[in-house]
């Protein structure tokens, strides 16, 4: 990032958050007086959902300008110019959605193994944190009421947003979302948010059938309000699977509703500075990736590249069990604040005479949001709703 450029991205990031000193609440506090009386009185504070998650987004910000940092100086890679004549715009032209974006240049052989080594933890390095910056983001909008407008324009029942196929895989004795994303086309980002789109309305459906539910309640009733809370966990499943595997994906209706017609102050600062770093994080692993992509290229087949030059992804694995679970782990660490375990340092991709390739860099710490509800409870029962 250009000196004009980060000084410019500190100044309007110290603007946004100046308003969030001025938003308090009553806390209870102790004062002594001079005769040595003990009074109870209310003192004000910053609210605690800032006061968490502010320092936290802060400290993201740090490390991924930090990140960047690293790769001032000579590298291995160059861009072609867009002036320059078919033969000199890169090793593999550019196929993707991504057209505007200059090619990647790497040298006849390729990178050297301790920088793609260095690359590749860097990238893992990001990835965490815009996993974490997804986090923050989810809980945020989570926080957020879901707005009347949204709530009206919804069918009466989940079935009639989900579709036939997509209700009957979620509402089946044996329930599998991986077959439910692999019943959908996903070829393109339109599909995507539709399917997105139509798994949130069904959650909120089910959740406001859940809870204007009346007073009295036959065993008949309570046992569909069973299957309901079960289908609502299912879903949040799909859209966290979903959220995992397109980090870059678009925002859904209900989360543009959220945005739109929210009217806390508060809320608003964290939702757009969570978004902000997860932009700016995501595009920072793409094109990491893109560099990657063109290494391979090099080294072996073009054809080979095509699995990285495609819209950077979070690791995800395809066994359904594995990604809920590695998400609850994590979720109950941060919860505890214990530190994240620690991971290869540059210093062990490269040898001693290899120091000067970049600064040691770390995983990042433990992040403390206000809650973590959103990927918890992910058995199959109630959680929040995701943004992706």
């Amino acid at each position: 990032m250009a000196a004009e450029q980060k000084s410019r991205w500190k100044k309007e990031i110290y603007w946004l958050l100046s308003v969030a000193d001025h938003i308090v609440e009553f806390v209870p506090s102790q004062q002594v007086a001079e005769n040595g009386t003990c009074m109870e009185i209310m003192v004000t504070q910053q609210r605690q959902d800032l006061k968490m998650n502010i320092p936290a987004l802060r400290k993201l910000d740090a490390m991924l300008l930090e990140y960047l940092d690293s790769f001032e100086g000579e590298q291995e890679f160059w861009y072609a110019s867009k002036d320059a004549d078919e033969p000199g715009k890169g090793n593999v032209p550019r196929q993707d959605d991504r057209w505007w974006l200059p090619t990647v240049r790497v040298p006849p052989s390729g990178l050297s193994y301790a920088y793609r080594k260095w690359l590749q933890n860097h990238k893992d390095l990001v990835a965490q944190v815009l996993k974490a910056a997804m986090a923050i983001n989810a809980n945020i909008l989570m926080e957020m009421e879901v707005p009347e407008s949204y709530m009206e324009s919804l069918p009466k029942n989940g079935k009639s947003t989900l579709g036939d196929s997509a209700y009957k895989l979620i509402t089946d004795d044996c329930f599998d979302a991986e077959e439910l994303l692999r019943s959908v086309d996903l070829s393109d980002e339109h599909s995507i948010v539709d399917l997105k789109n139509r798994v949130e309305a069904s959650v909120v459906i089910w959740q406001k059938k859940m809870t204007h539910k009346d007073s009295k309640l036959s065993w008949g009733h309570n046992a569909r309000h069973e299957k309901r809370g079960m289908f609502e966990g299912r879903a949040e499943n799909v859209l966290l699977l979903i959220k995992h595997r397109f980090p870059g994906i678009a925002q859904s209706a209900l989360d543009i509703s959220k945005i739109q017609c929210n009217k806390d102050v508060g809320l608003a600062i964290l939702e757009s500075y969570s978004r902000a770093l997860e932009s700016l994080a995501f595009t920072v692993m793409s094109r990491i990736e893109d560099v990657l992509g063109a290494d391979l290229a090099t080294r072996d087949d073009p054809k080979n590249a095509a699995g990285l030059m495609r819209i950077a992804s979070l690791p995800c694995s395809d066994d359904t069990d594995k990604v809920v679970s590695d998400a609850k782990a994590e979720v109950e660490r941060m919860r505890r604040m214990e530190p994240v375990p620690p991971a290869p340092m540059l210093y062990d991709f490269v040898g001693p005479r290899d120091q000067d390739l970049g600064p040691r860099v770390t995983k990042i710490s433990s992040v403390a949001t206000k809650r973590f509800s959103y990927l918890e409870n992910l058995g199959g029962t109630r959680s929040p709703i995701a943004r992706h």
